[in-house]
């Protein structure tokens, strides 16, 4: 791999050579990273970059020494300011962590102690490695809480970890990361299980406390929008190797390897789709051959002037929150308030926001997977809040869901095969037989082979058991598919091939879509109408041309500025996003809100007036 020129002009802070990692799988060790080399220099953003299996994590667990001994085997050498943390002994190497280089993970809620205040976590941080009194290390918490911007830092320093928010709990790992003012900080991943708006803070937080402690950080990830925002050099690892290595402009504008140009067309670019009227396939690169393909529109016909297959009428879903020693309800979560929208044969129509905004309840209510308090859901004019159990259950037939975790949906034991026939078999729409070529046909319009139904959902990666959830639904050849966050647990790779297999069969079956997302750049490739939700009510519905090009709420706009944009020329853009966390959506028993009030800005483009 090459050094560029101006590493020789300073001392590296991090300097790996030939690190090989290999696992002892079935009493034979198997490198999953092989022989990757790079320097970090001092105040400088190394990227790595790949996707699931790349080796990239491996790679920081191994210069961490965070692998577990007997089932493990590093070899090469890691230098920290010049002292070889492969020679150290675990004392020693215990000493480095925390102390001169520290780690974040993608999951905050892991990494905290749910039993202890995040107080005293931070100051066991803090004594742990320096010589503080306890007073002195809680008066450092407050200032370090103040330093990521945790709103009121003294009174949410009493807090237990599942009284923050996600991007909240990732600023407190953050915070004691810097508790002992590392010279390295290794982030794997750390915006990734946290919506577009919290990862725009935190990105910005990371470039803002590097400028200020003049730190140097490994940044690991899978997202070429995130990579241009914070990158001054970039490695792409494929299969547990370096393919590719230079400056952030130079991978984003002359990307060699095929990997590196798949990996870069597979990226939703926010203002793409600017003047397509028609959802757009995305235009994948073949790793093989580099050959990329074209952006096709999807071509169905949708006739908004016959009557809509699924419509909502002011639906609210309300959770009871019981206190007490009887019980006694003493609030409600306010999910879901006052939605209404219809969606026509063939159309998209994406529902976005962030983490707690009601989308996903307003999903599972349409489907009865939760009982709505109030508001009419009529399915190709039956009145789904009207049906008994067994009604119920033969109209749902028609309308189908794909949740976030492919793994949760499927059962361990059972083959993908028995997965996917069994609801054909259990609605009784046909024999053992069919049920298999169901199946085998299935497979093969998900772009897996008929082989496969024998395997079960271990053998399969995180791309793989998603197509089988997606053929699963469509068994019972139902017209709606709810897709709950049905791709954002993906990588972007796969995500974007996800995509295309969804507008396929939306082209080739006529299906309709309800598609809830926090993701703004894949919903504005995939979607012919977009609802924004905020707090459990729709504050701008409209096409998505419309939404996209003149957003109208302060909250749709809060949320497109805060995509990453794959362009390296915004590397010190700040976004400058308030810290604030959602506001709760809970609120005293028998409150009643006011009804909102919308207004036309065009054609269908409704915004709620504040």
């Amino acid at each position: 791999m090459h050094m560029s020129p101006n590493q020789t002009s300073a001392e590296p802070v991090l300097s790996v050579r030939d690190l090989t990692t290999s696992f002892l799988v079935d009493r034979a060790w198997k490198p999953v990273v092989n022989g990757i080399s790079f320097d970090v220099l001092p105040g400088e953003t190394l990227a790595i970059v790949g996707e699931s299996g790349s080796g990239k994590s491996v790679t920081s667990l191994s210069i961490m020494r965070l692998l577990a001994k007997g089932t493990s085997r590093i070899e090469g050498e890691v230098f920290l300011n010049g002292r070889n943390l492969l020679a150290l002994s675990d004392p020693e190497m215990r000493q480095v962590r925390g102390r001169d280089m520290a780690m974040i993970f993608q999951e905050p809620m892991t990494s905290l102690n749910p039993i202890f205040t995040v107080g005293k976590q931070l100051v066991e941080a803090l004594t742990c490695h320096g010589q503080m009194s306890a007073s002195q290390a809680r008066d450092e918490a407050v200032r370090l809480m103040t330093k990521v911007r945790i709103p009121n830092p003294t009174a949410r320093l009493e807090e237990y970890p599942h009284q923050f928010s996600g991007g909240m709990r990732q600023r407190v790992m953050i915070a004691m990361a810097l508790a002992s003012r590392p010279k390295l900080l290794i982030a794997d991943e750390p915006t990734t299980a946290l919506d577009v708006t919290i990862q725009g803070q935190i990105l910005d937080l990371i470039k803002t406390l590097q400028e200020e402690e003049g730190m140097s950080v490994l940044f690991i990830t899978h997202d070429m929008g995130v990579v241009a925002e914070i990158a001054d050099r970039v490695i792409v690892m494929y299969r547990g190797e370096a393919v590719e290595s230079g400056s952030t402009e130079a991978i984003f504008h002359h990307g060699k390897h095929p990997y590196t140009r798949a990996l870069l067309s597979a990226v939703p670019r926010l203002g793409s789709m600017t003047g397509q009227e028609l959802p757009q396939r995305f235009p994948l690169v073949d790793i093989r051959t580099g050959e990329a393909e074209q952006a096709r529109p999807v071509t169905v016909d949708v006739d908004r002037a016959a009557p809509p297959i699924l419509s909502v009428k002011n639906l609210v879903t309300r959770f009871p929150i019981r206190n007490g020693f009887l019980g006694r309800p003493t609030g409600a979560v306010h999910a879901v308030e006052d939605v209404t929208f219809d969606l026509y044969q063939g159309e998209t129509l994406a529902l976005v926001g962030e983490s707690g905004c009601g989308k996903s309840t307003t999903g599972r209510s349409i489907t009865r997977l939760v009982e709505p308090n109030r508001g009419n859901i009529t399915i190709n004019g039956v009145d789904m809040r009207a049906l008994g159990k067994s009604a119920l259950r033969r109209q749902r037939r028609d309308i189908q869901m794909i949740f976030q975790d492919p793994f949760a949906s499927l059962n361990p034991r059972m083959t993908v095969g028995a997965a996917i026939a069994e609801p054909y078999l259990e609605h009784k729409l046909g024999t053992q037989a069919q049920a298999k070529e169901k199946v085998a046909d299935l497979l093969e319009r998900v772009g897996l082979s008929p082989d496969m139904m024998s395997r079960f959902p271990h053998e399969f990666s995180g791309g793989q058991r998603q197509r089988i959830c997606i053929a699963r639904a469509l068994a019972l050849d139902p017209k709606i598919i709810v897709a709950d966050e049905s791709v954002s647990a993906l990588d972007v790779s796969i995500k974007a091939q996800v995509c295309n297999l969804l507008m396929d069969l939306q082209e080739s079956l006529k299906l309709s879509y309800l598609f809830i997302s926090h993701d703004m750049a894949v919903v504005e490739r995939i979607s012919h109408r977009v609802a924004v939700m905020h707090l459990g009510e729709i504050v701008e519905i409209g096409p998505r041309a419309s939404v996209f090009d003149n957003p109208q709420h302060p909250y749709t706009r809060k949320l497109m500025n805060a995509v990453p944009v794959p362009d390296p020329s915004r590397r010190g853009v700040r976004r400058n996003l308030d810290a604030d966390e959602l506001k709760s959506p809970v609120r005293p028993v028998g409150y009643e809100p006011q009804r909102g009030s919308y207004r036309e800005v065009s054609t269908g483009h409704w915004v709620r007036q504040e």
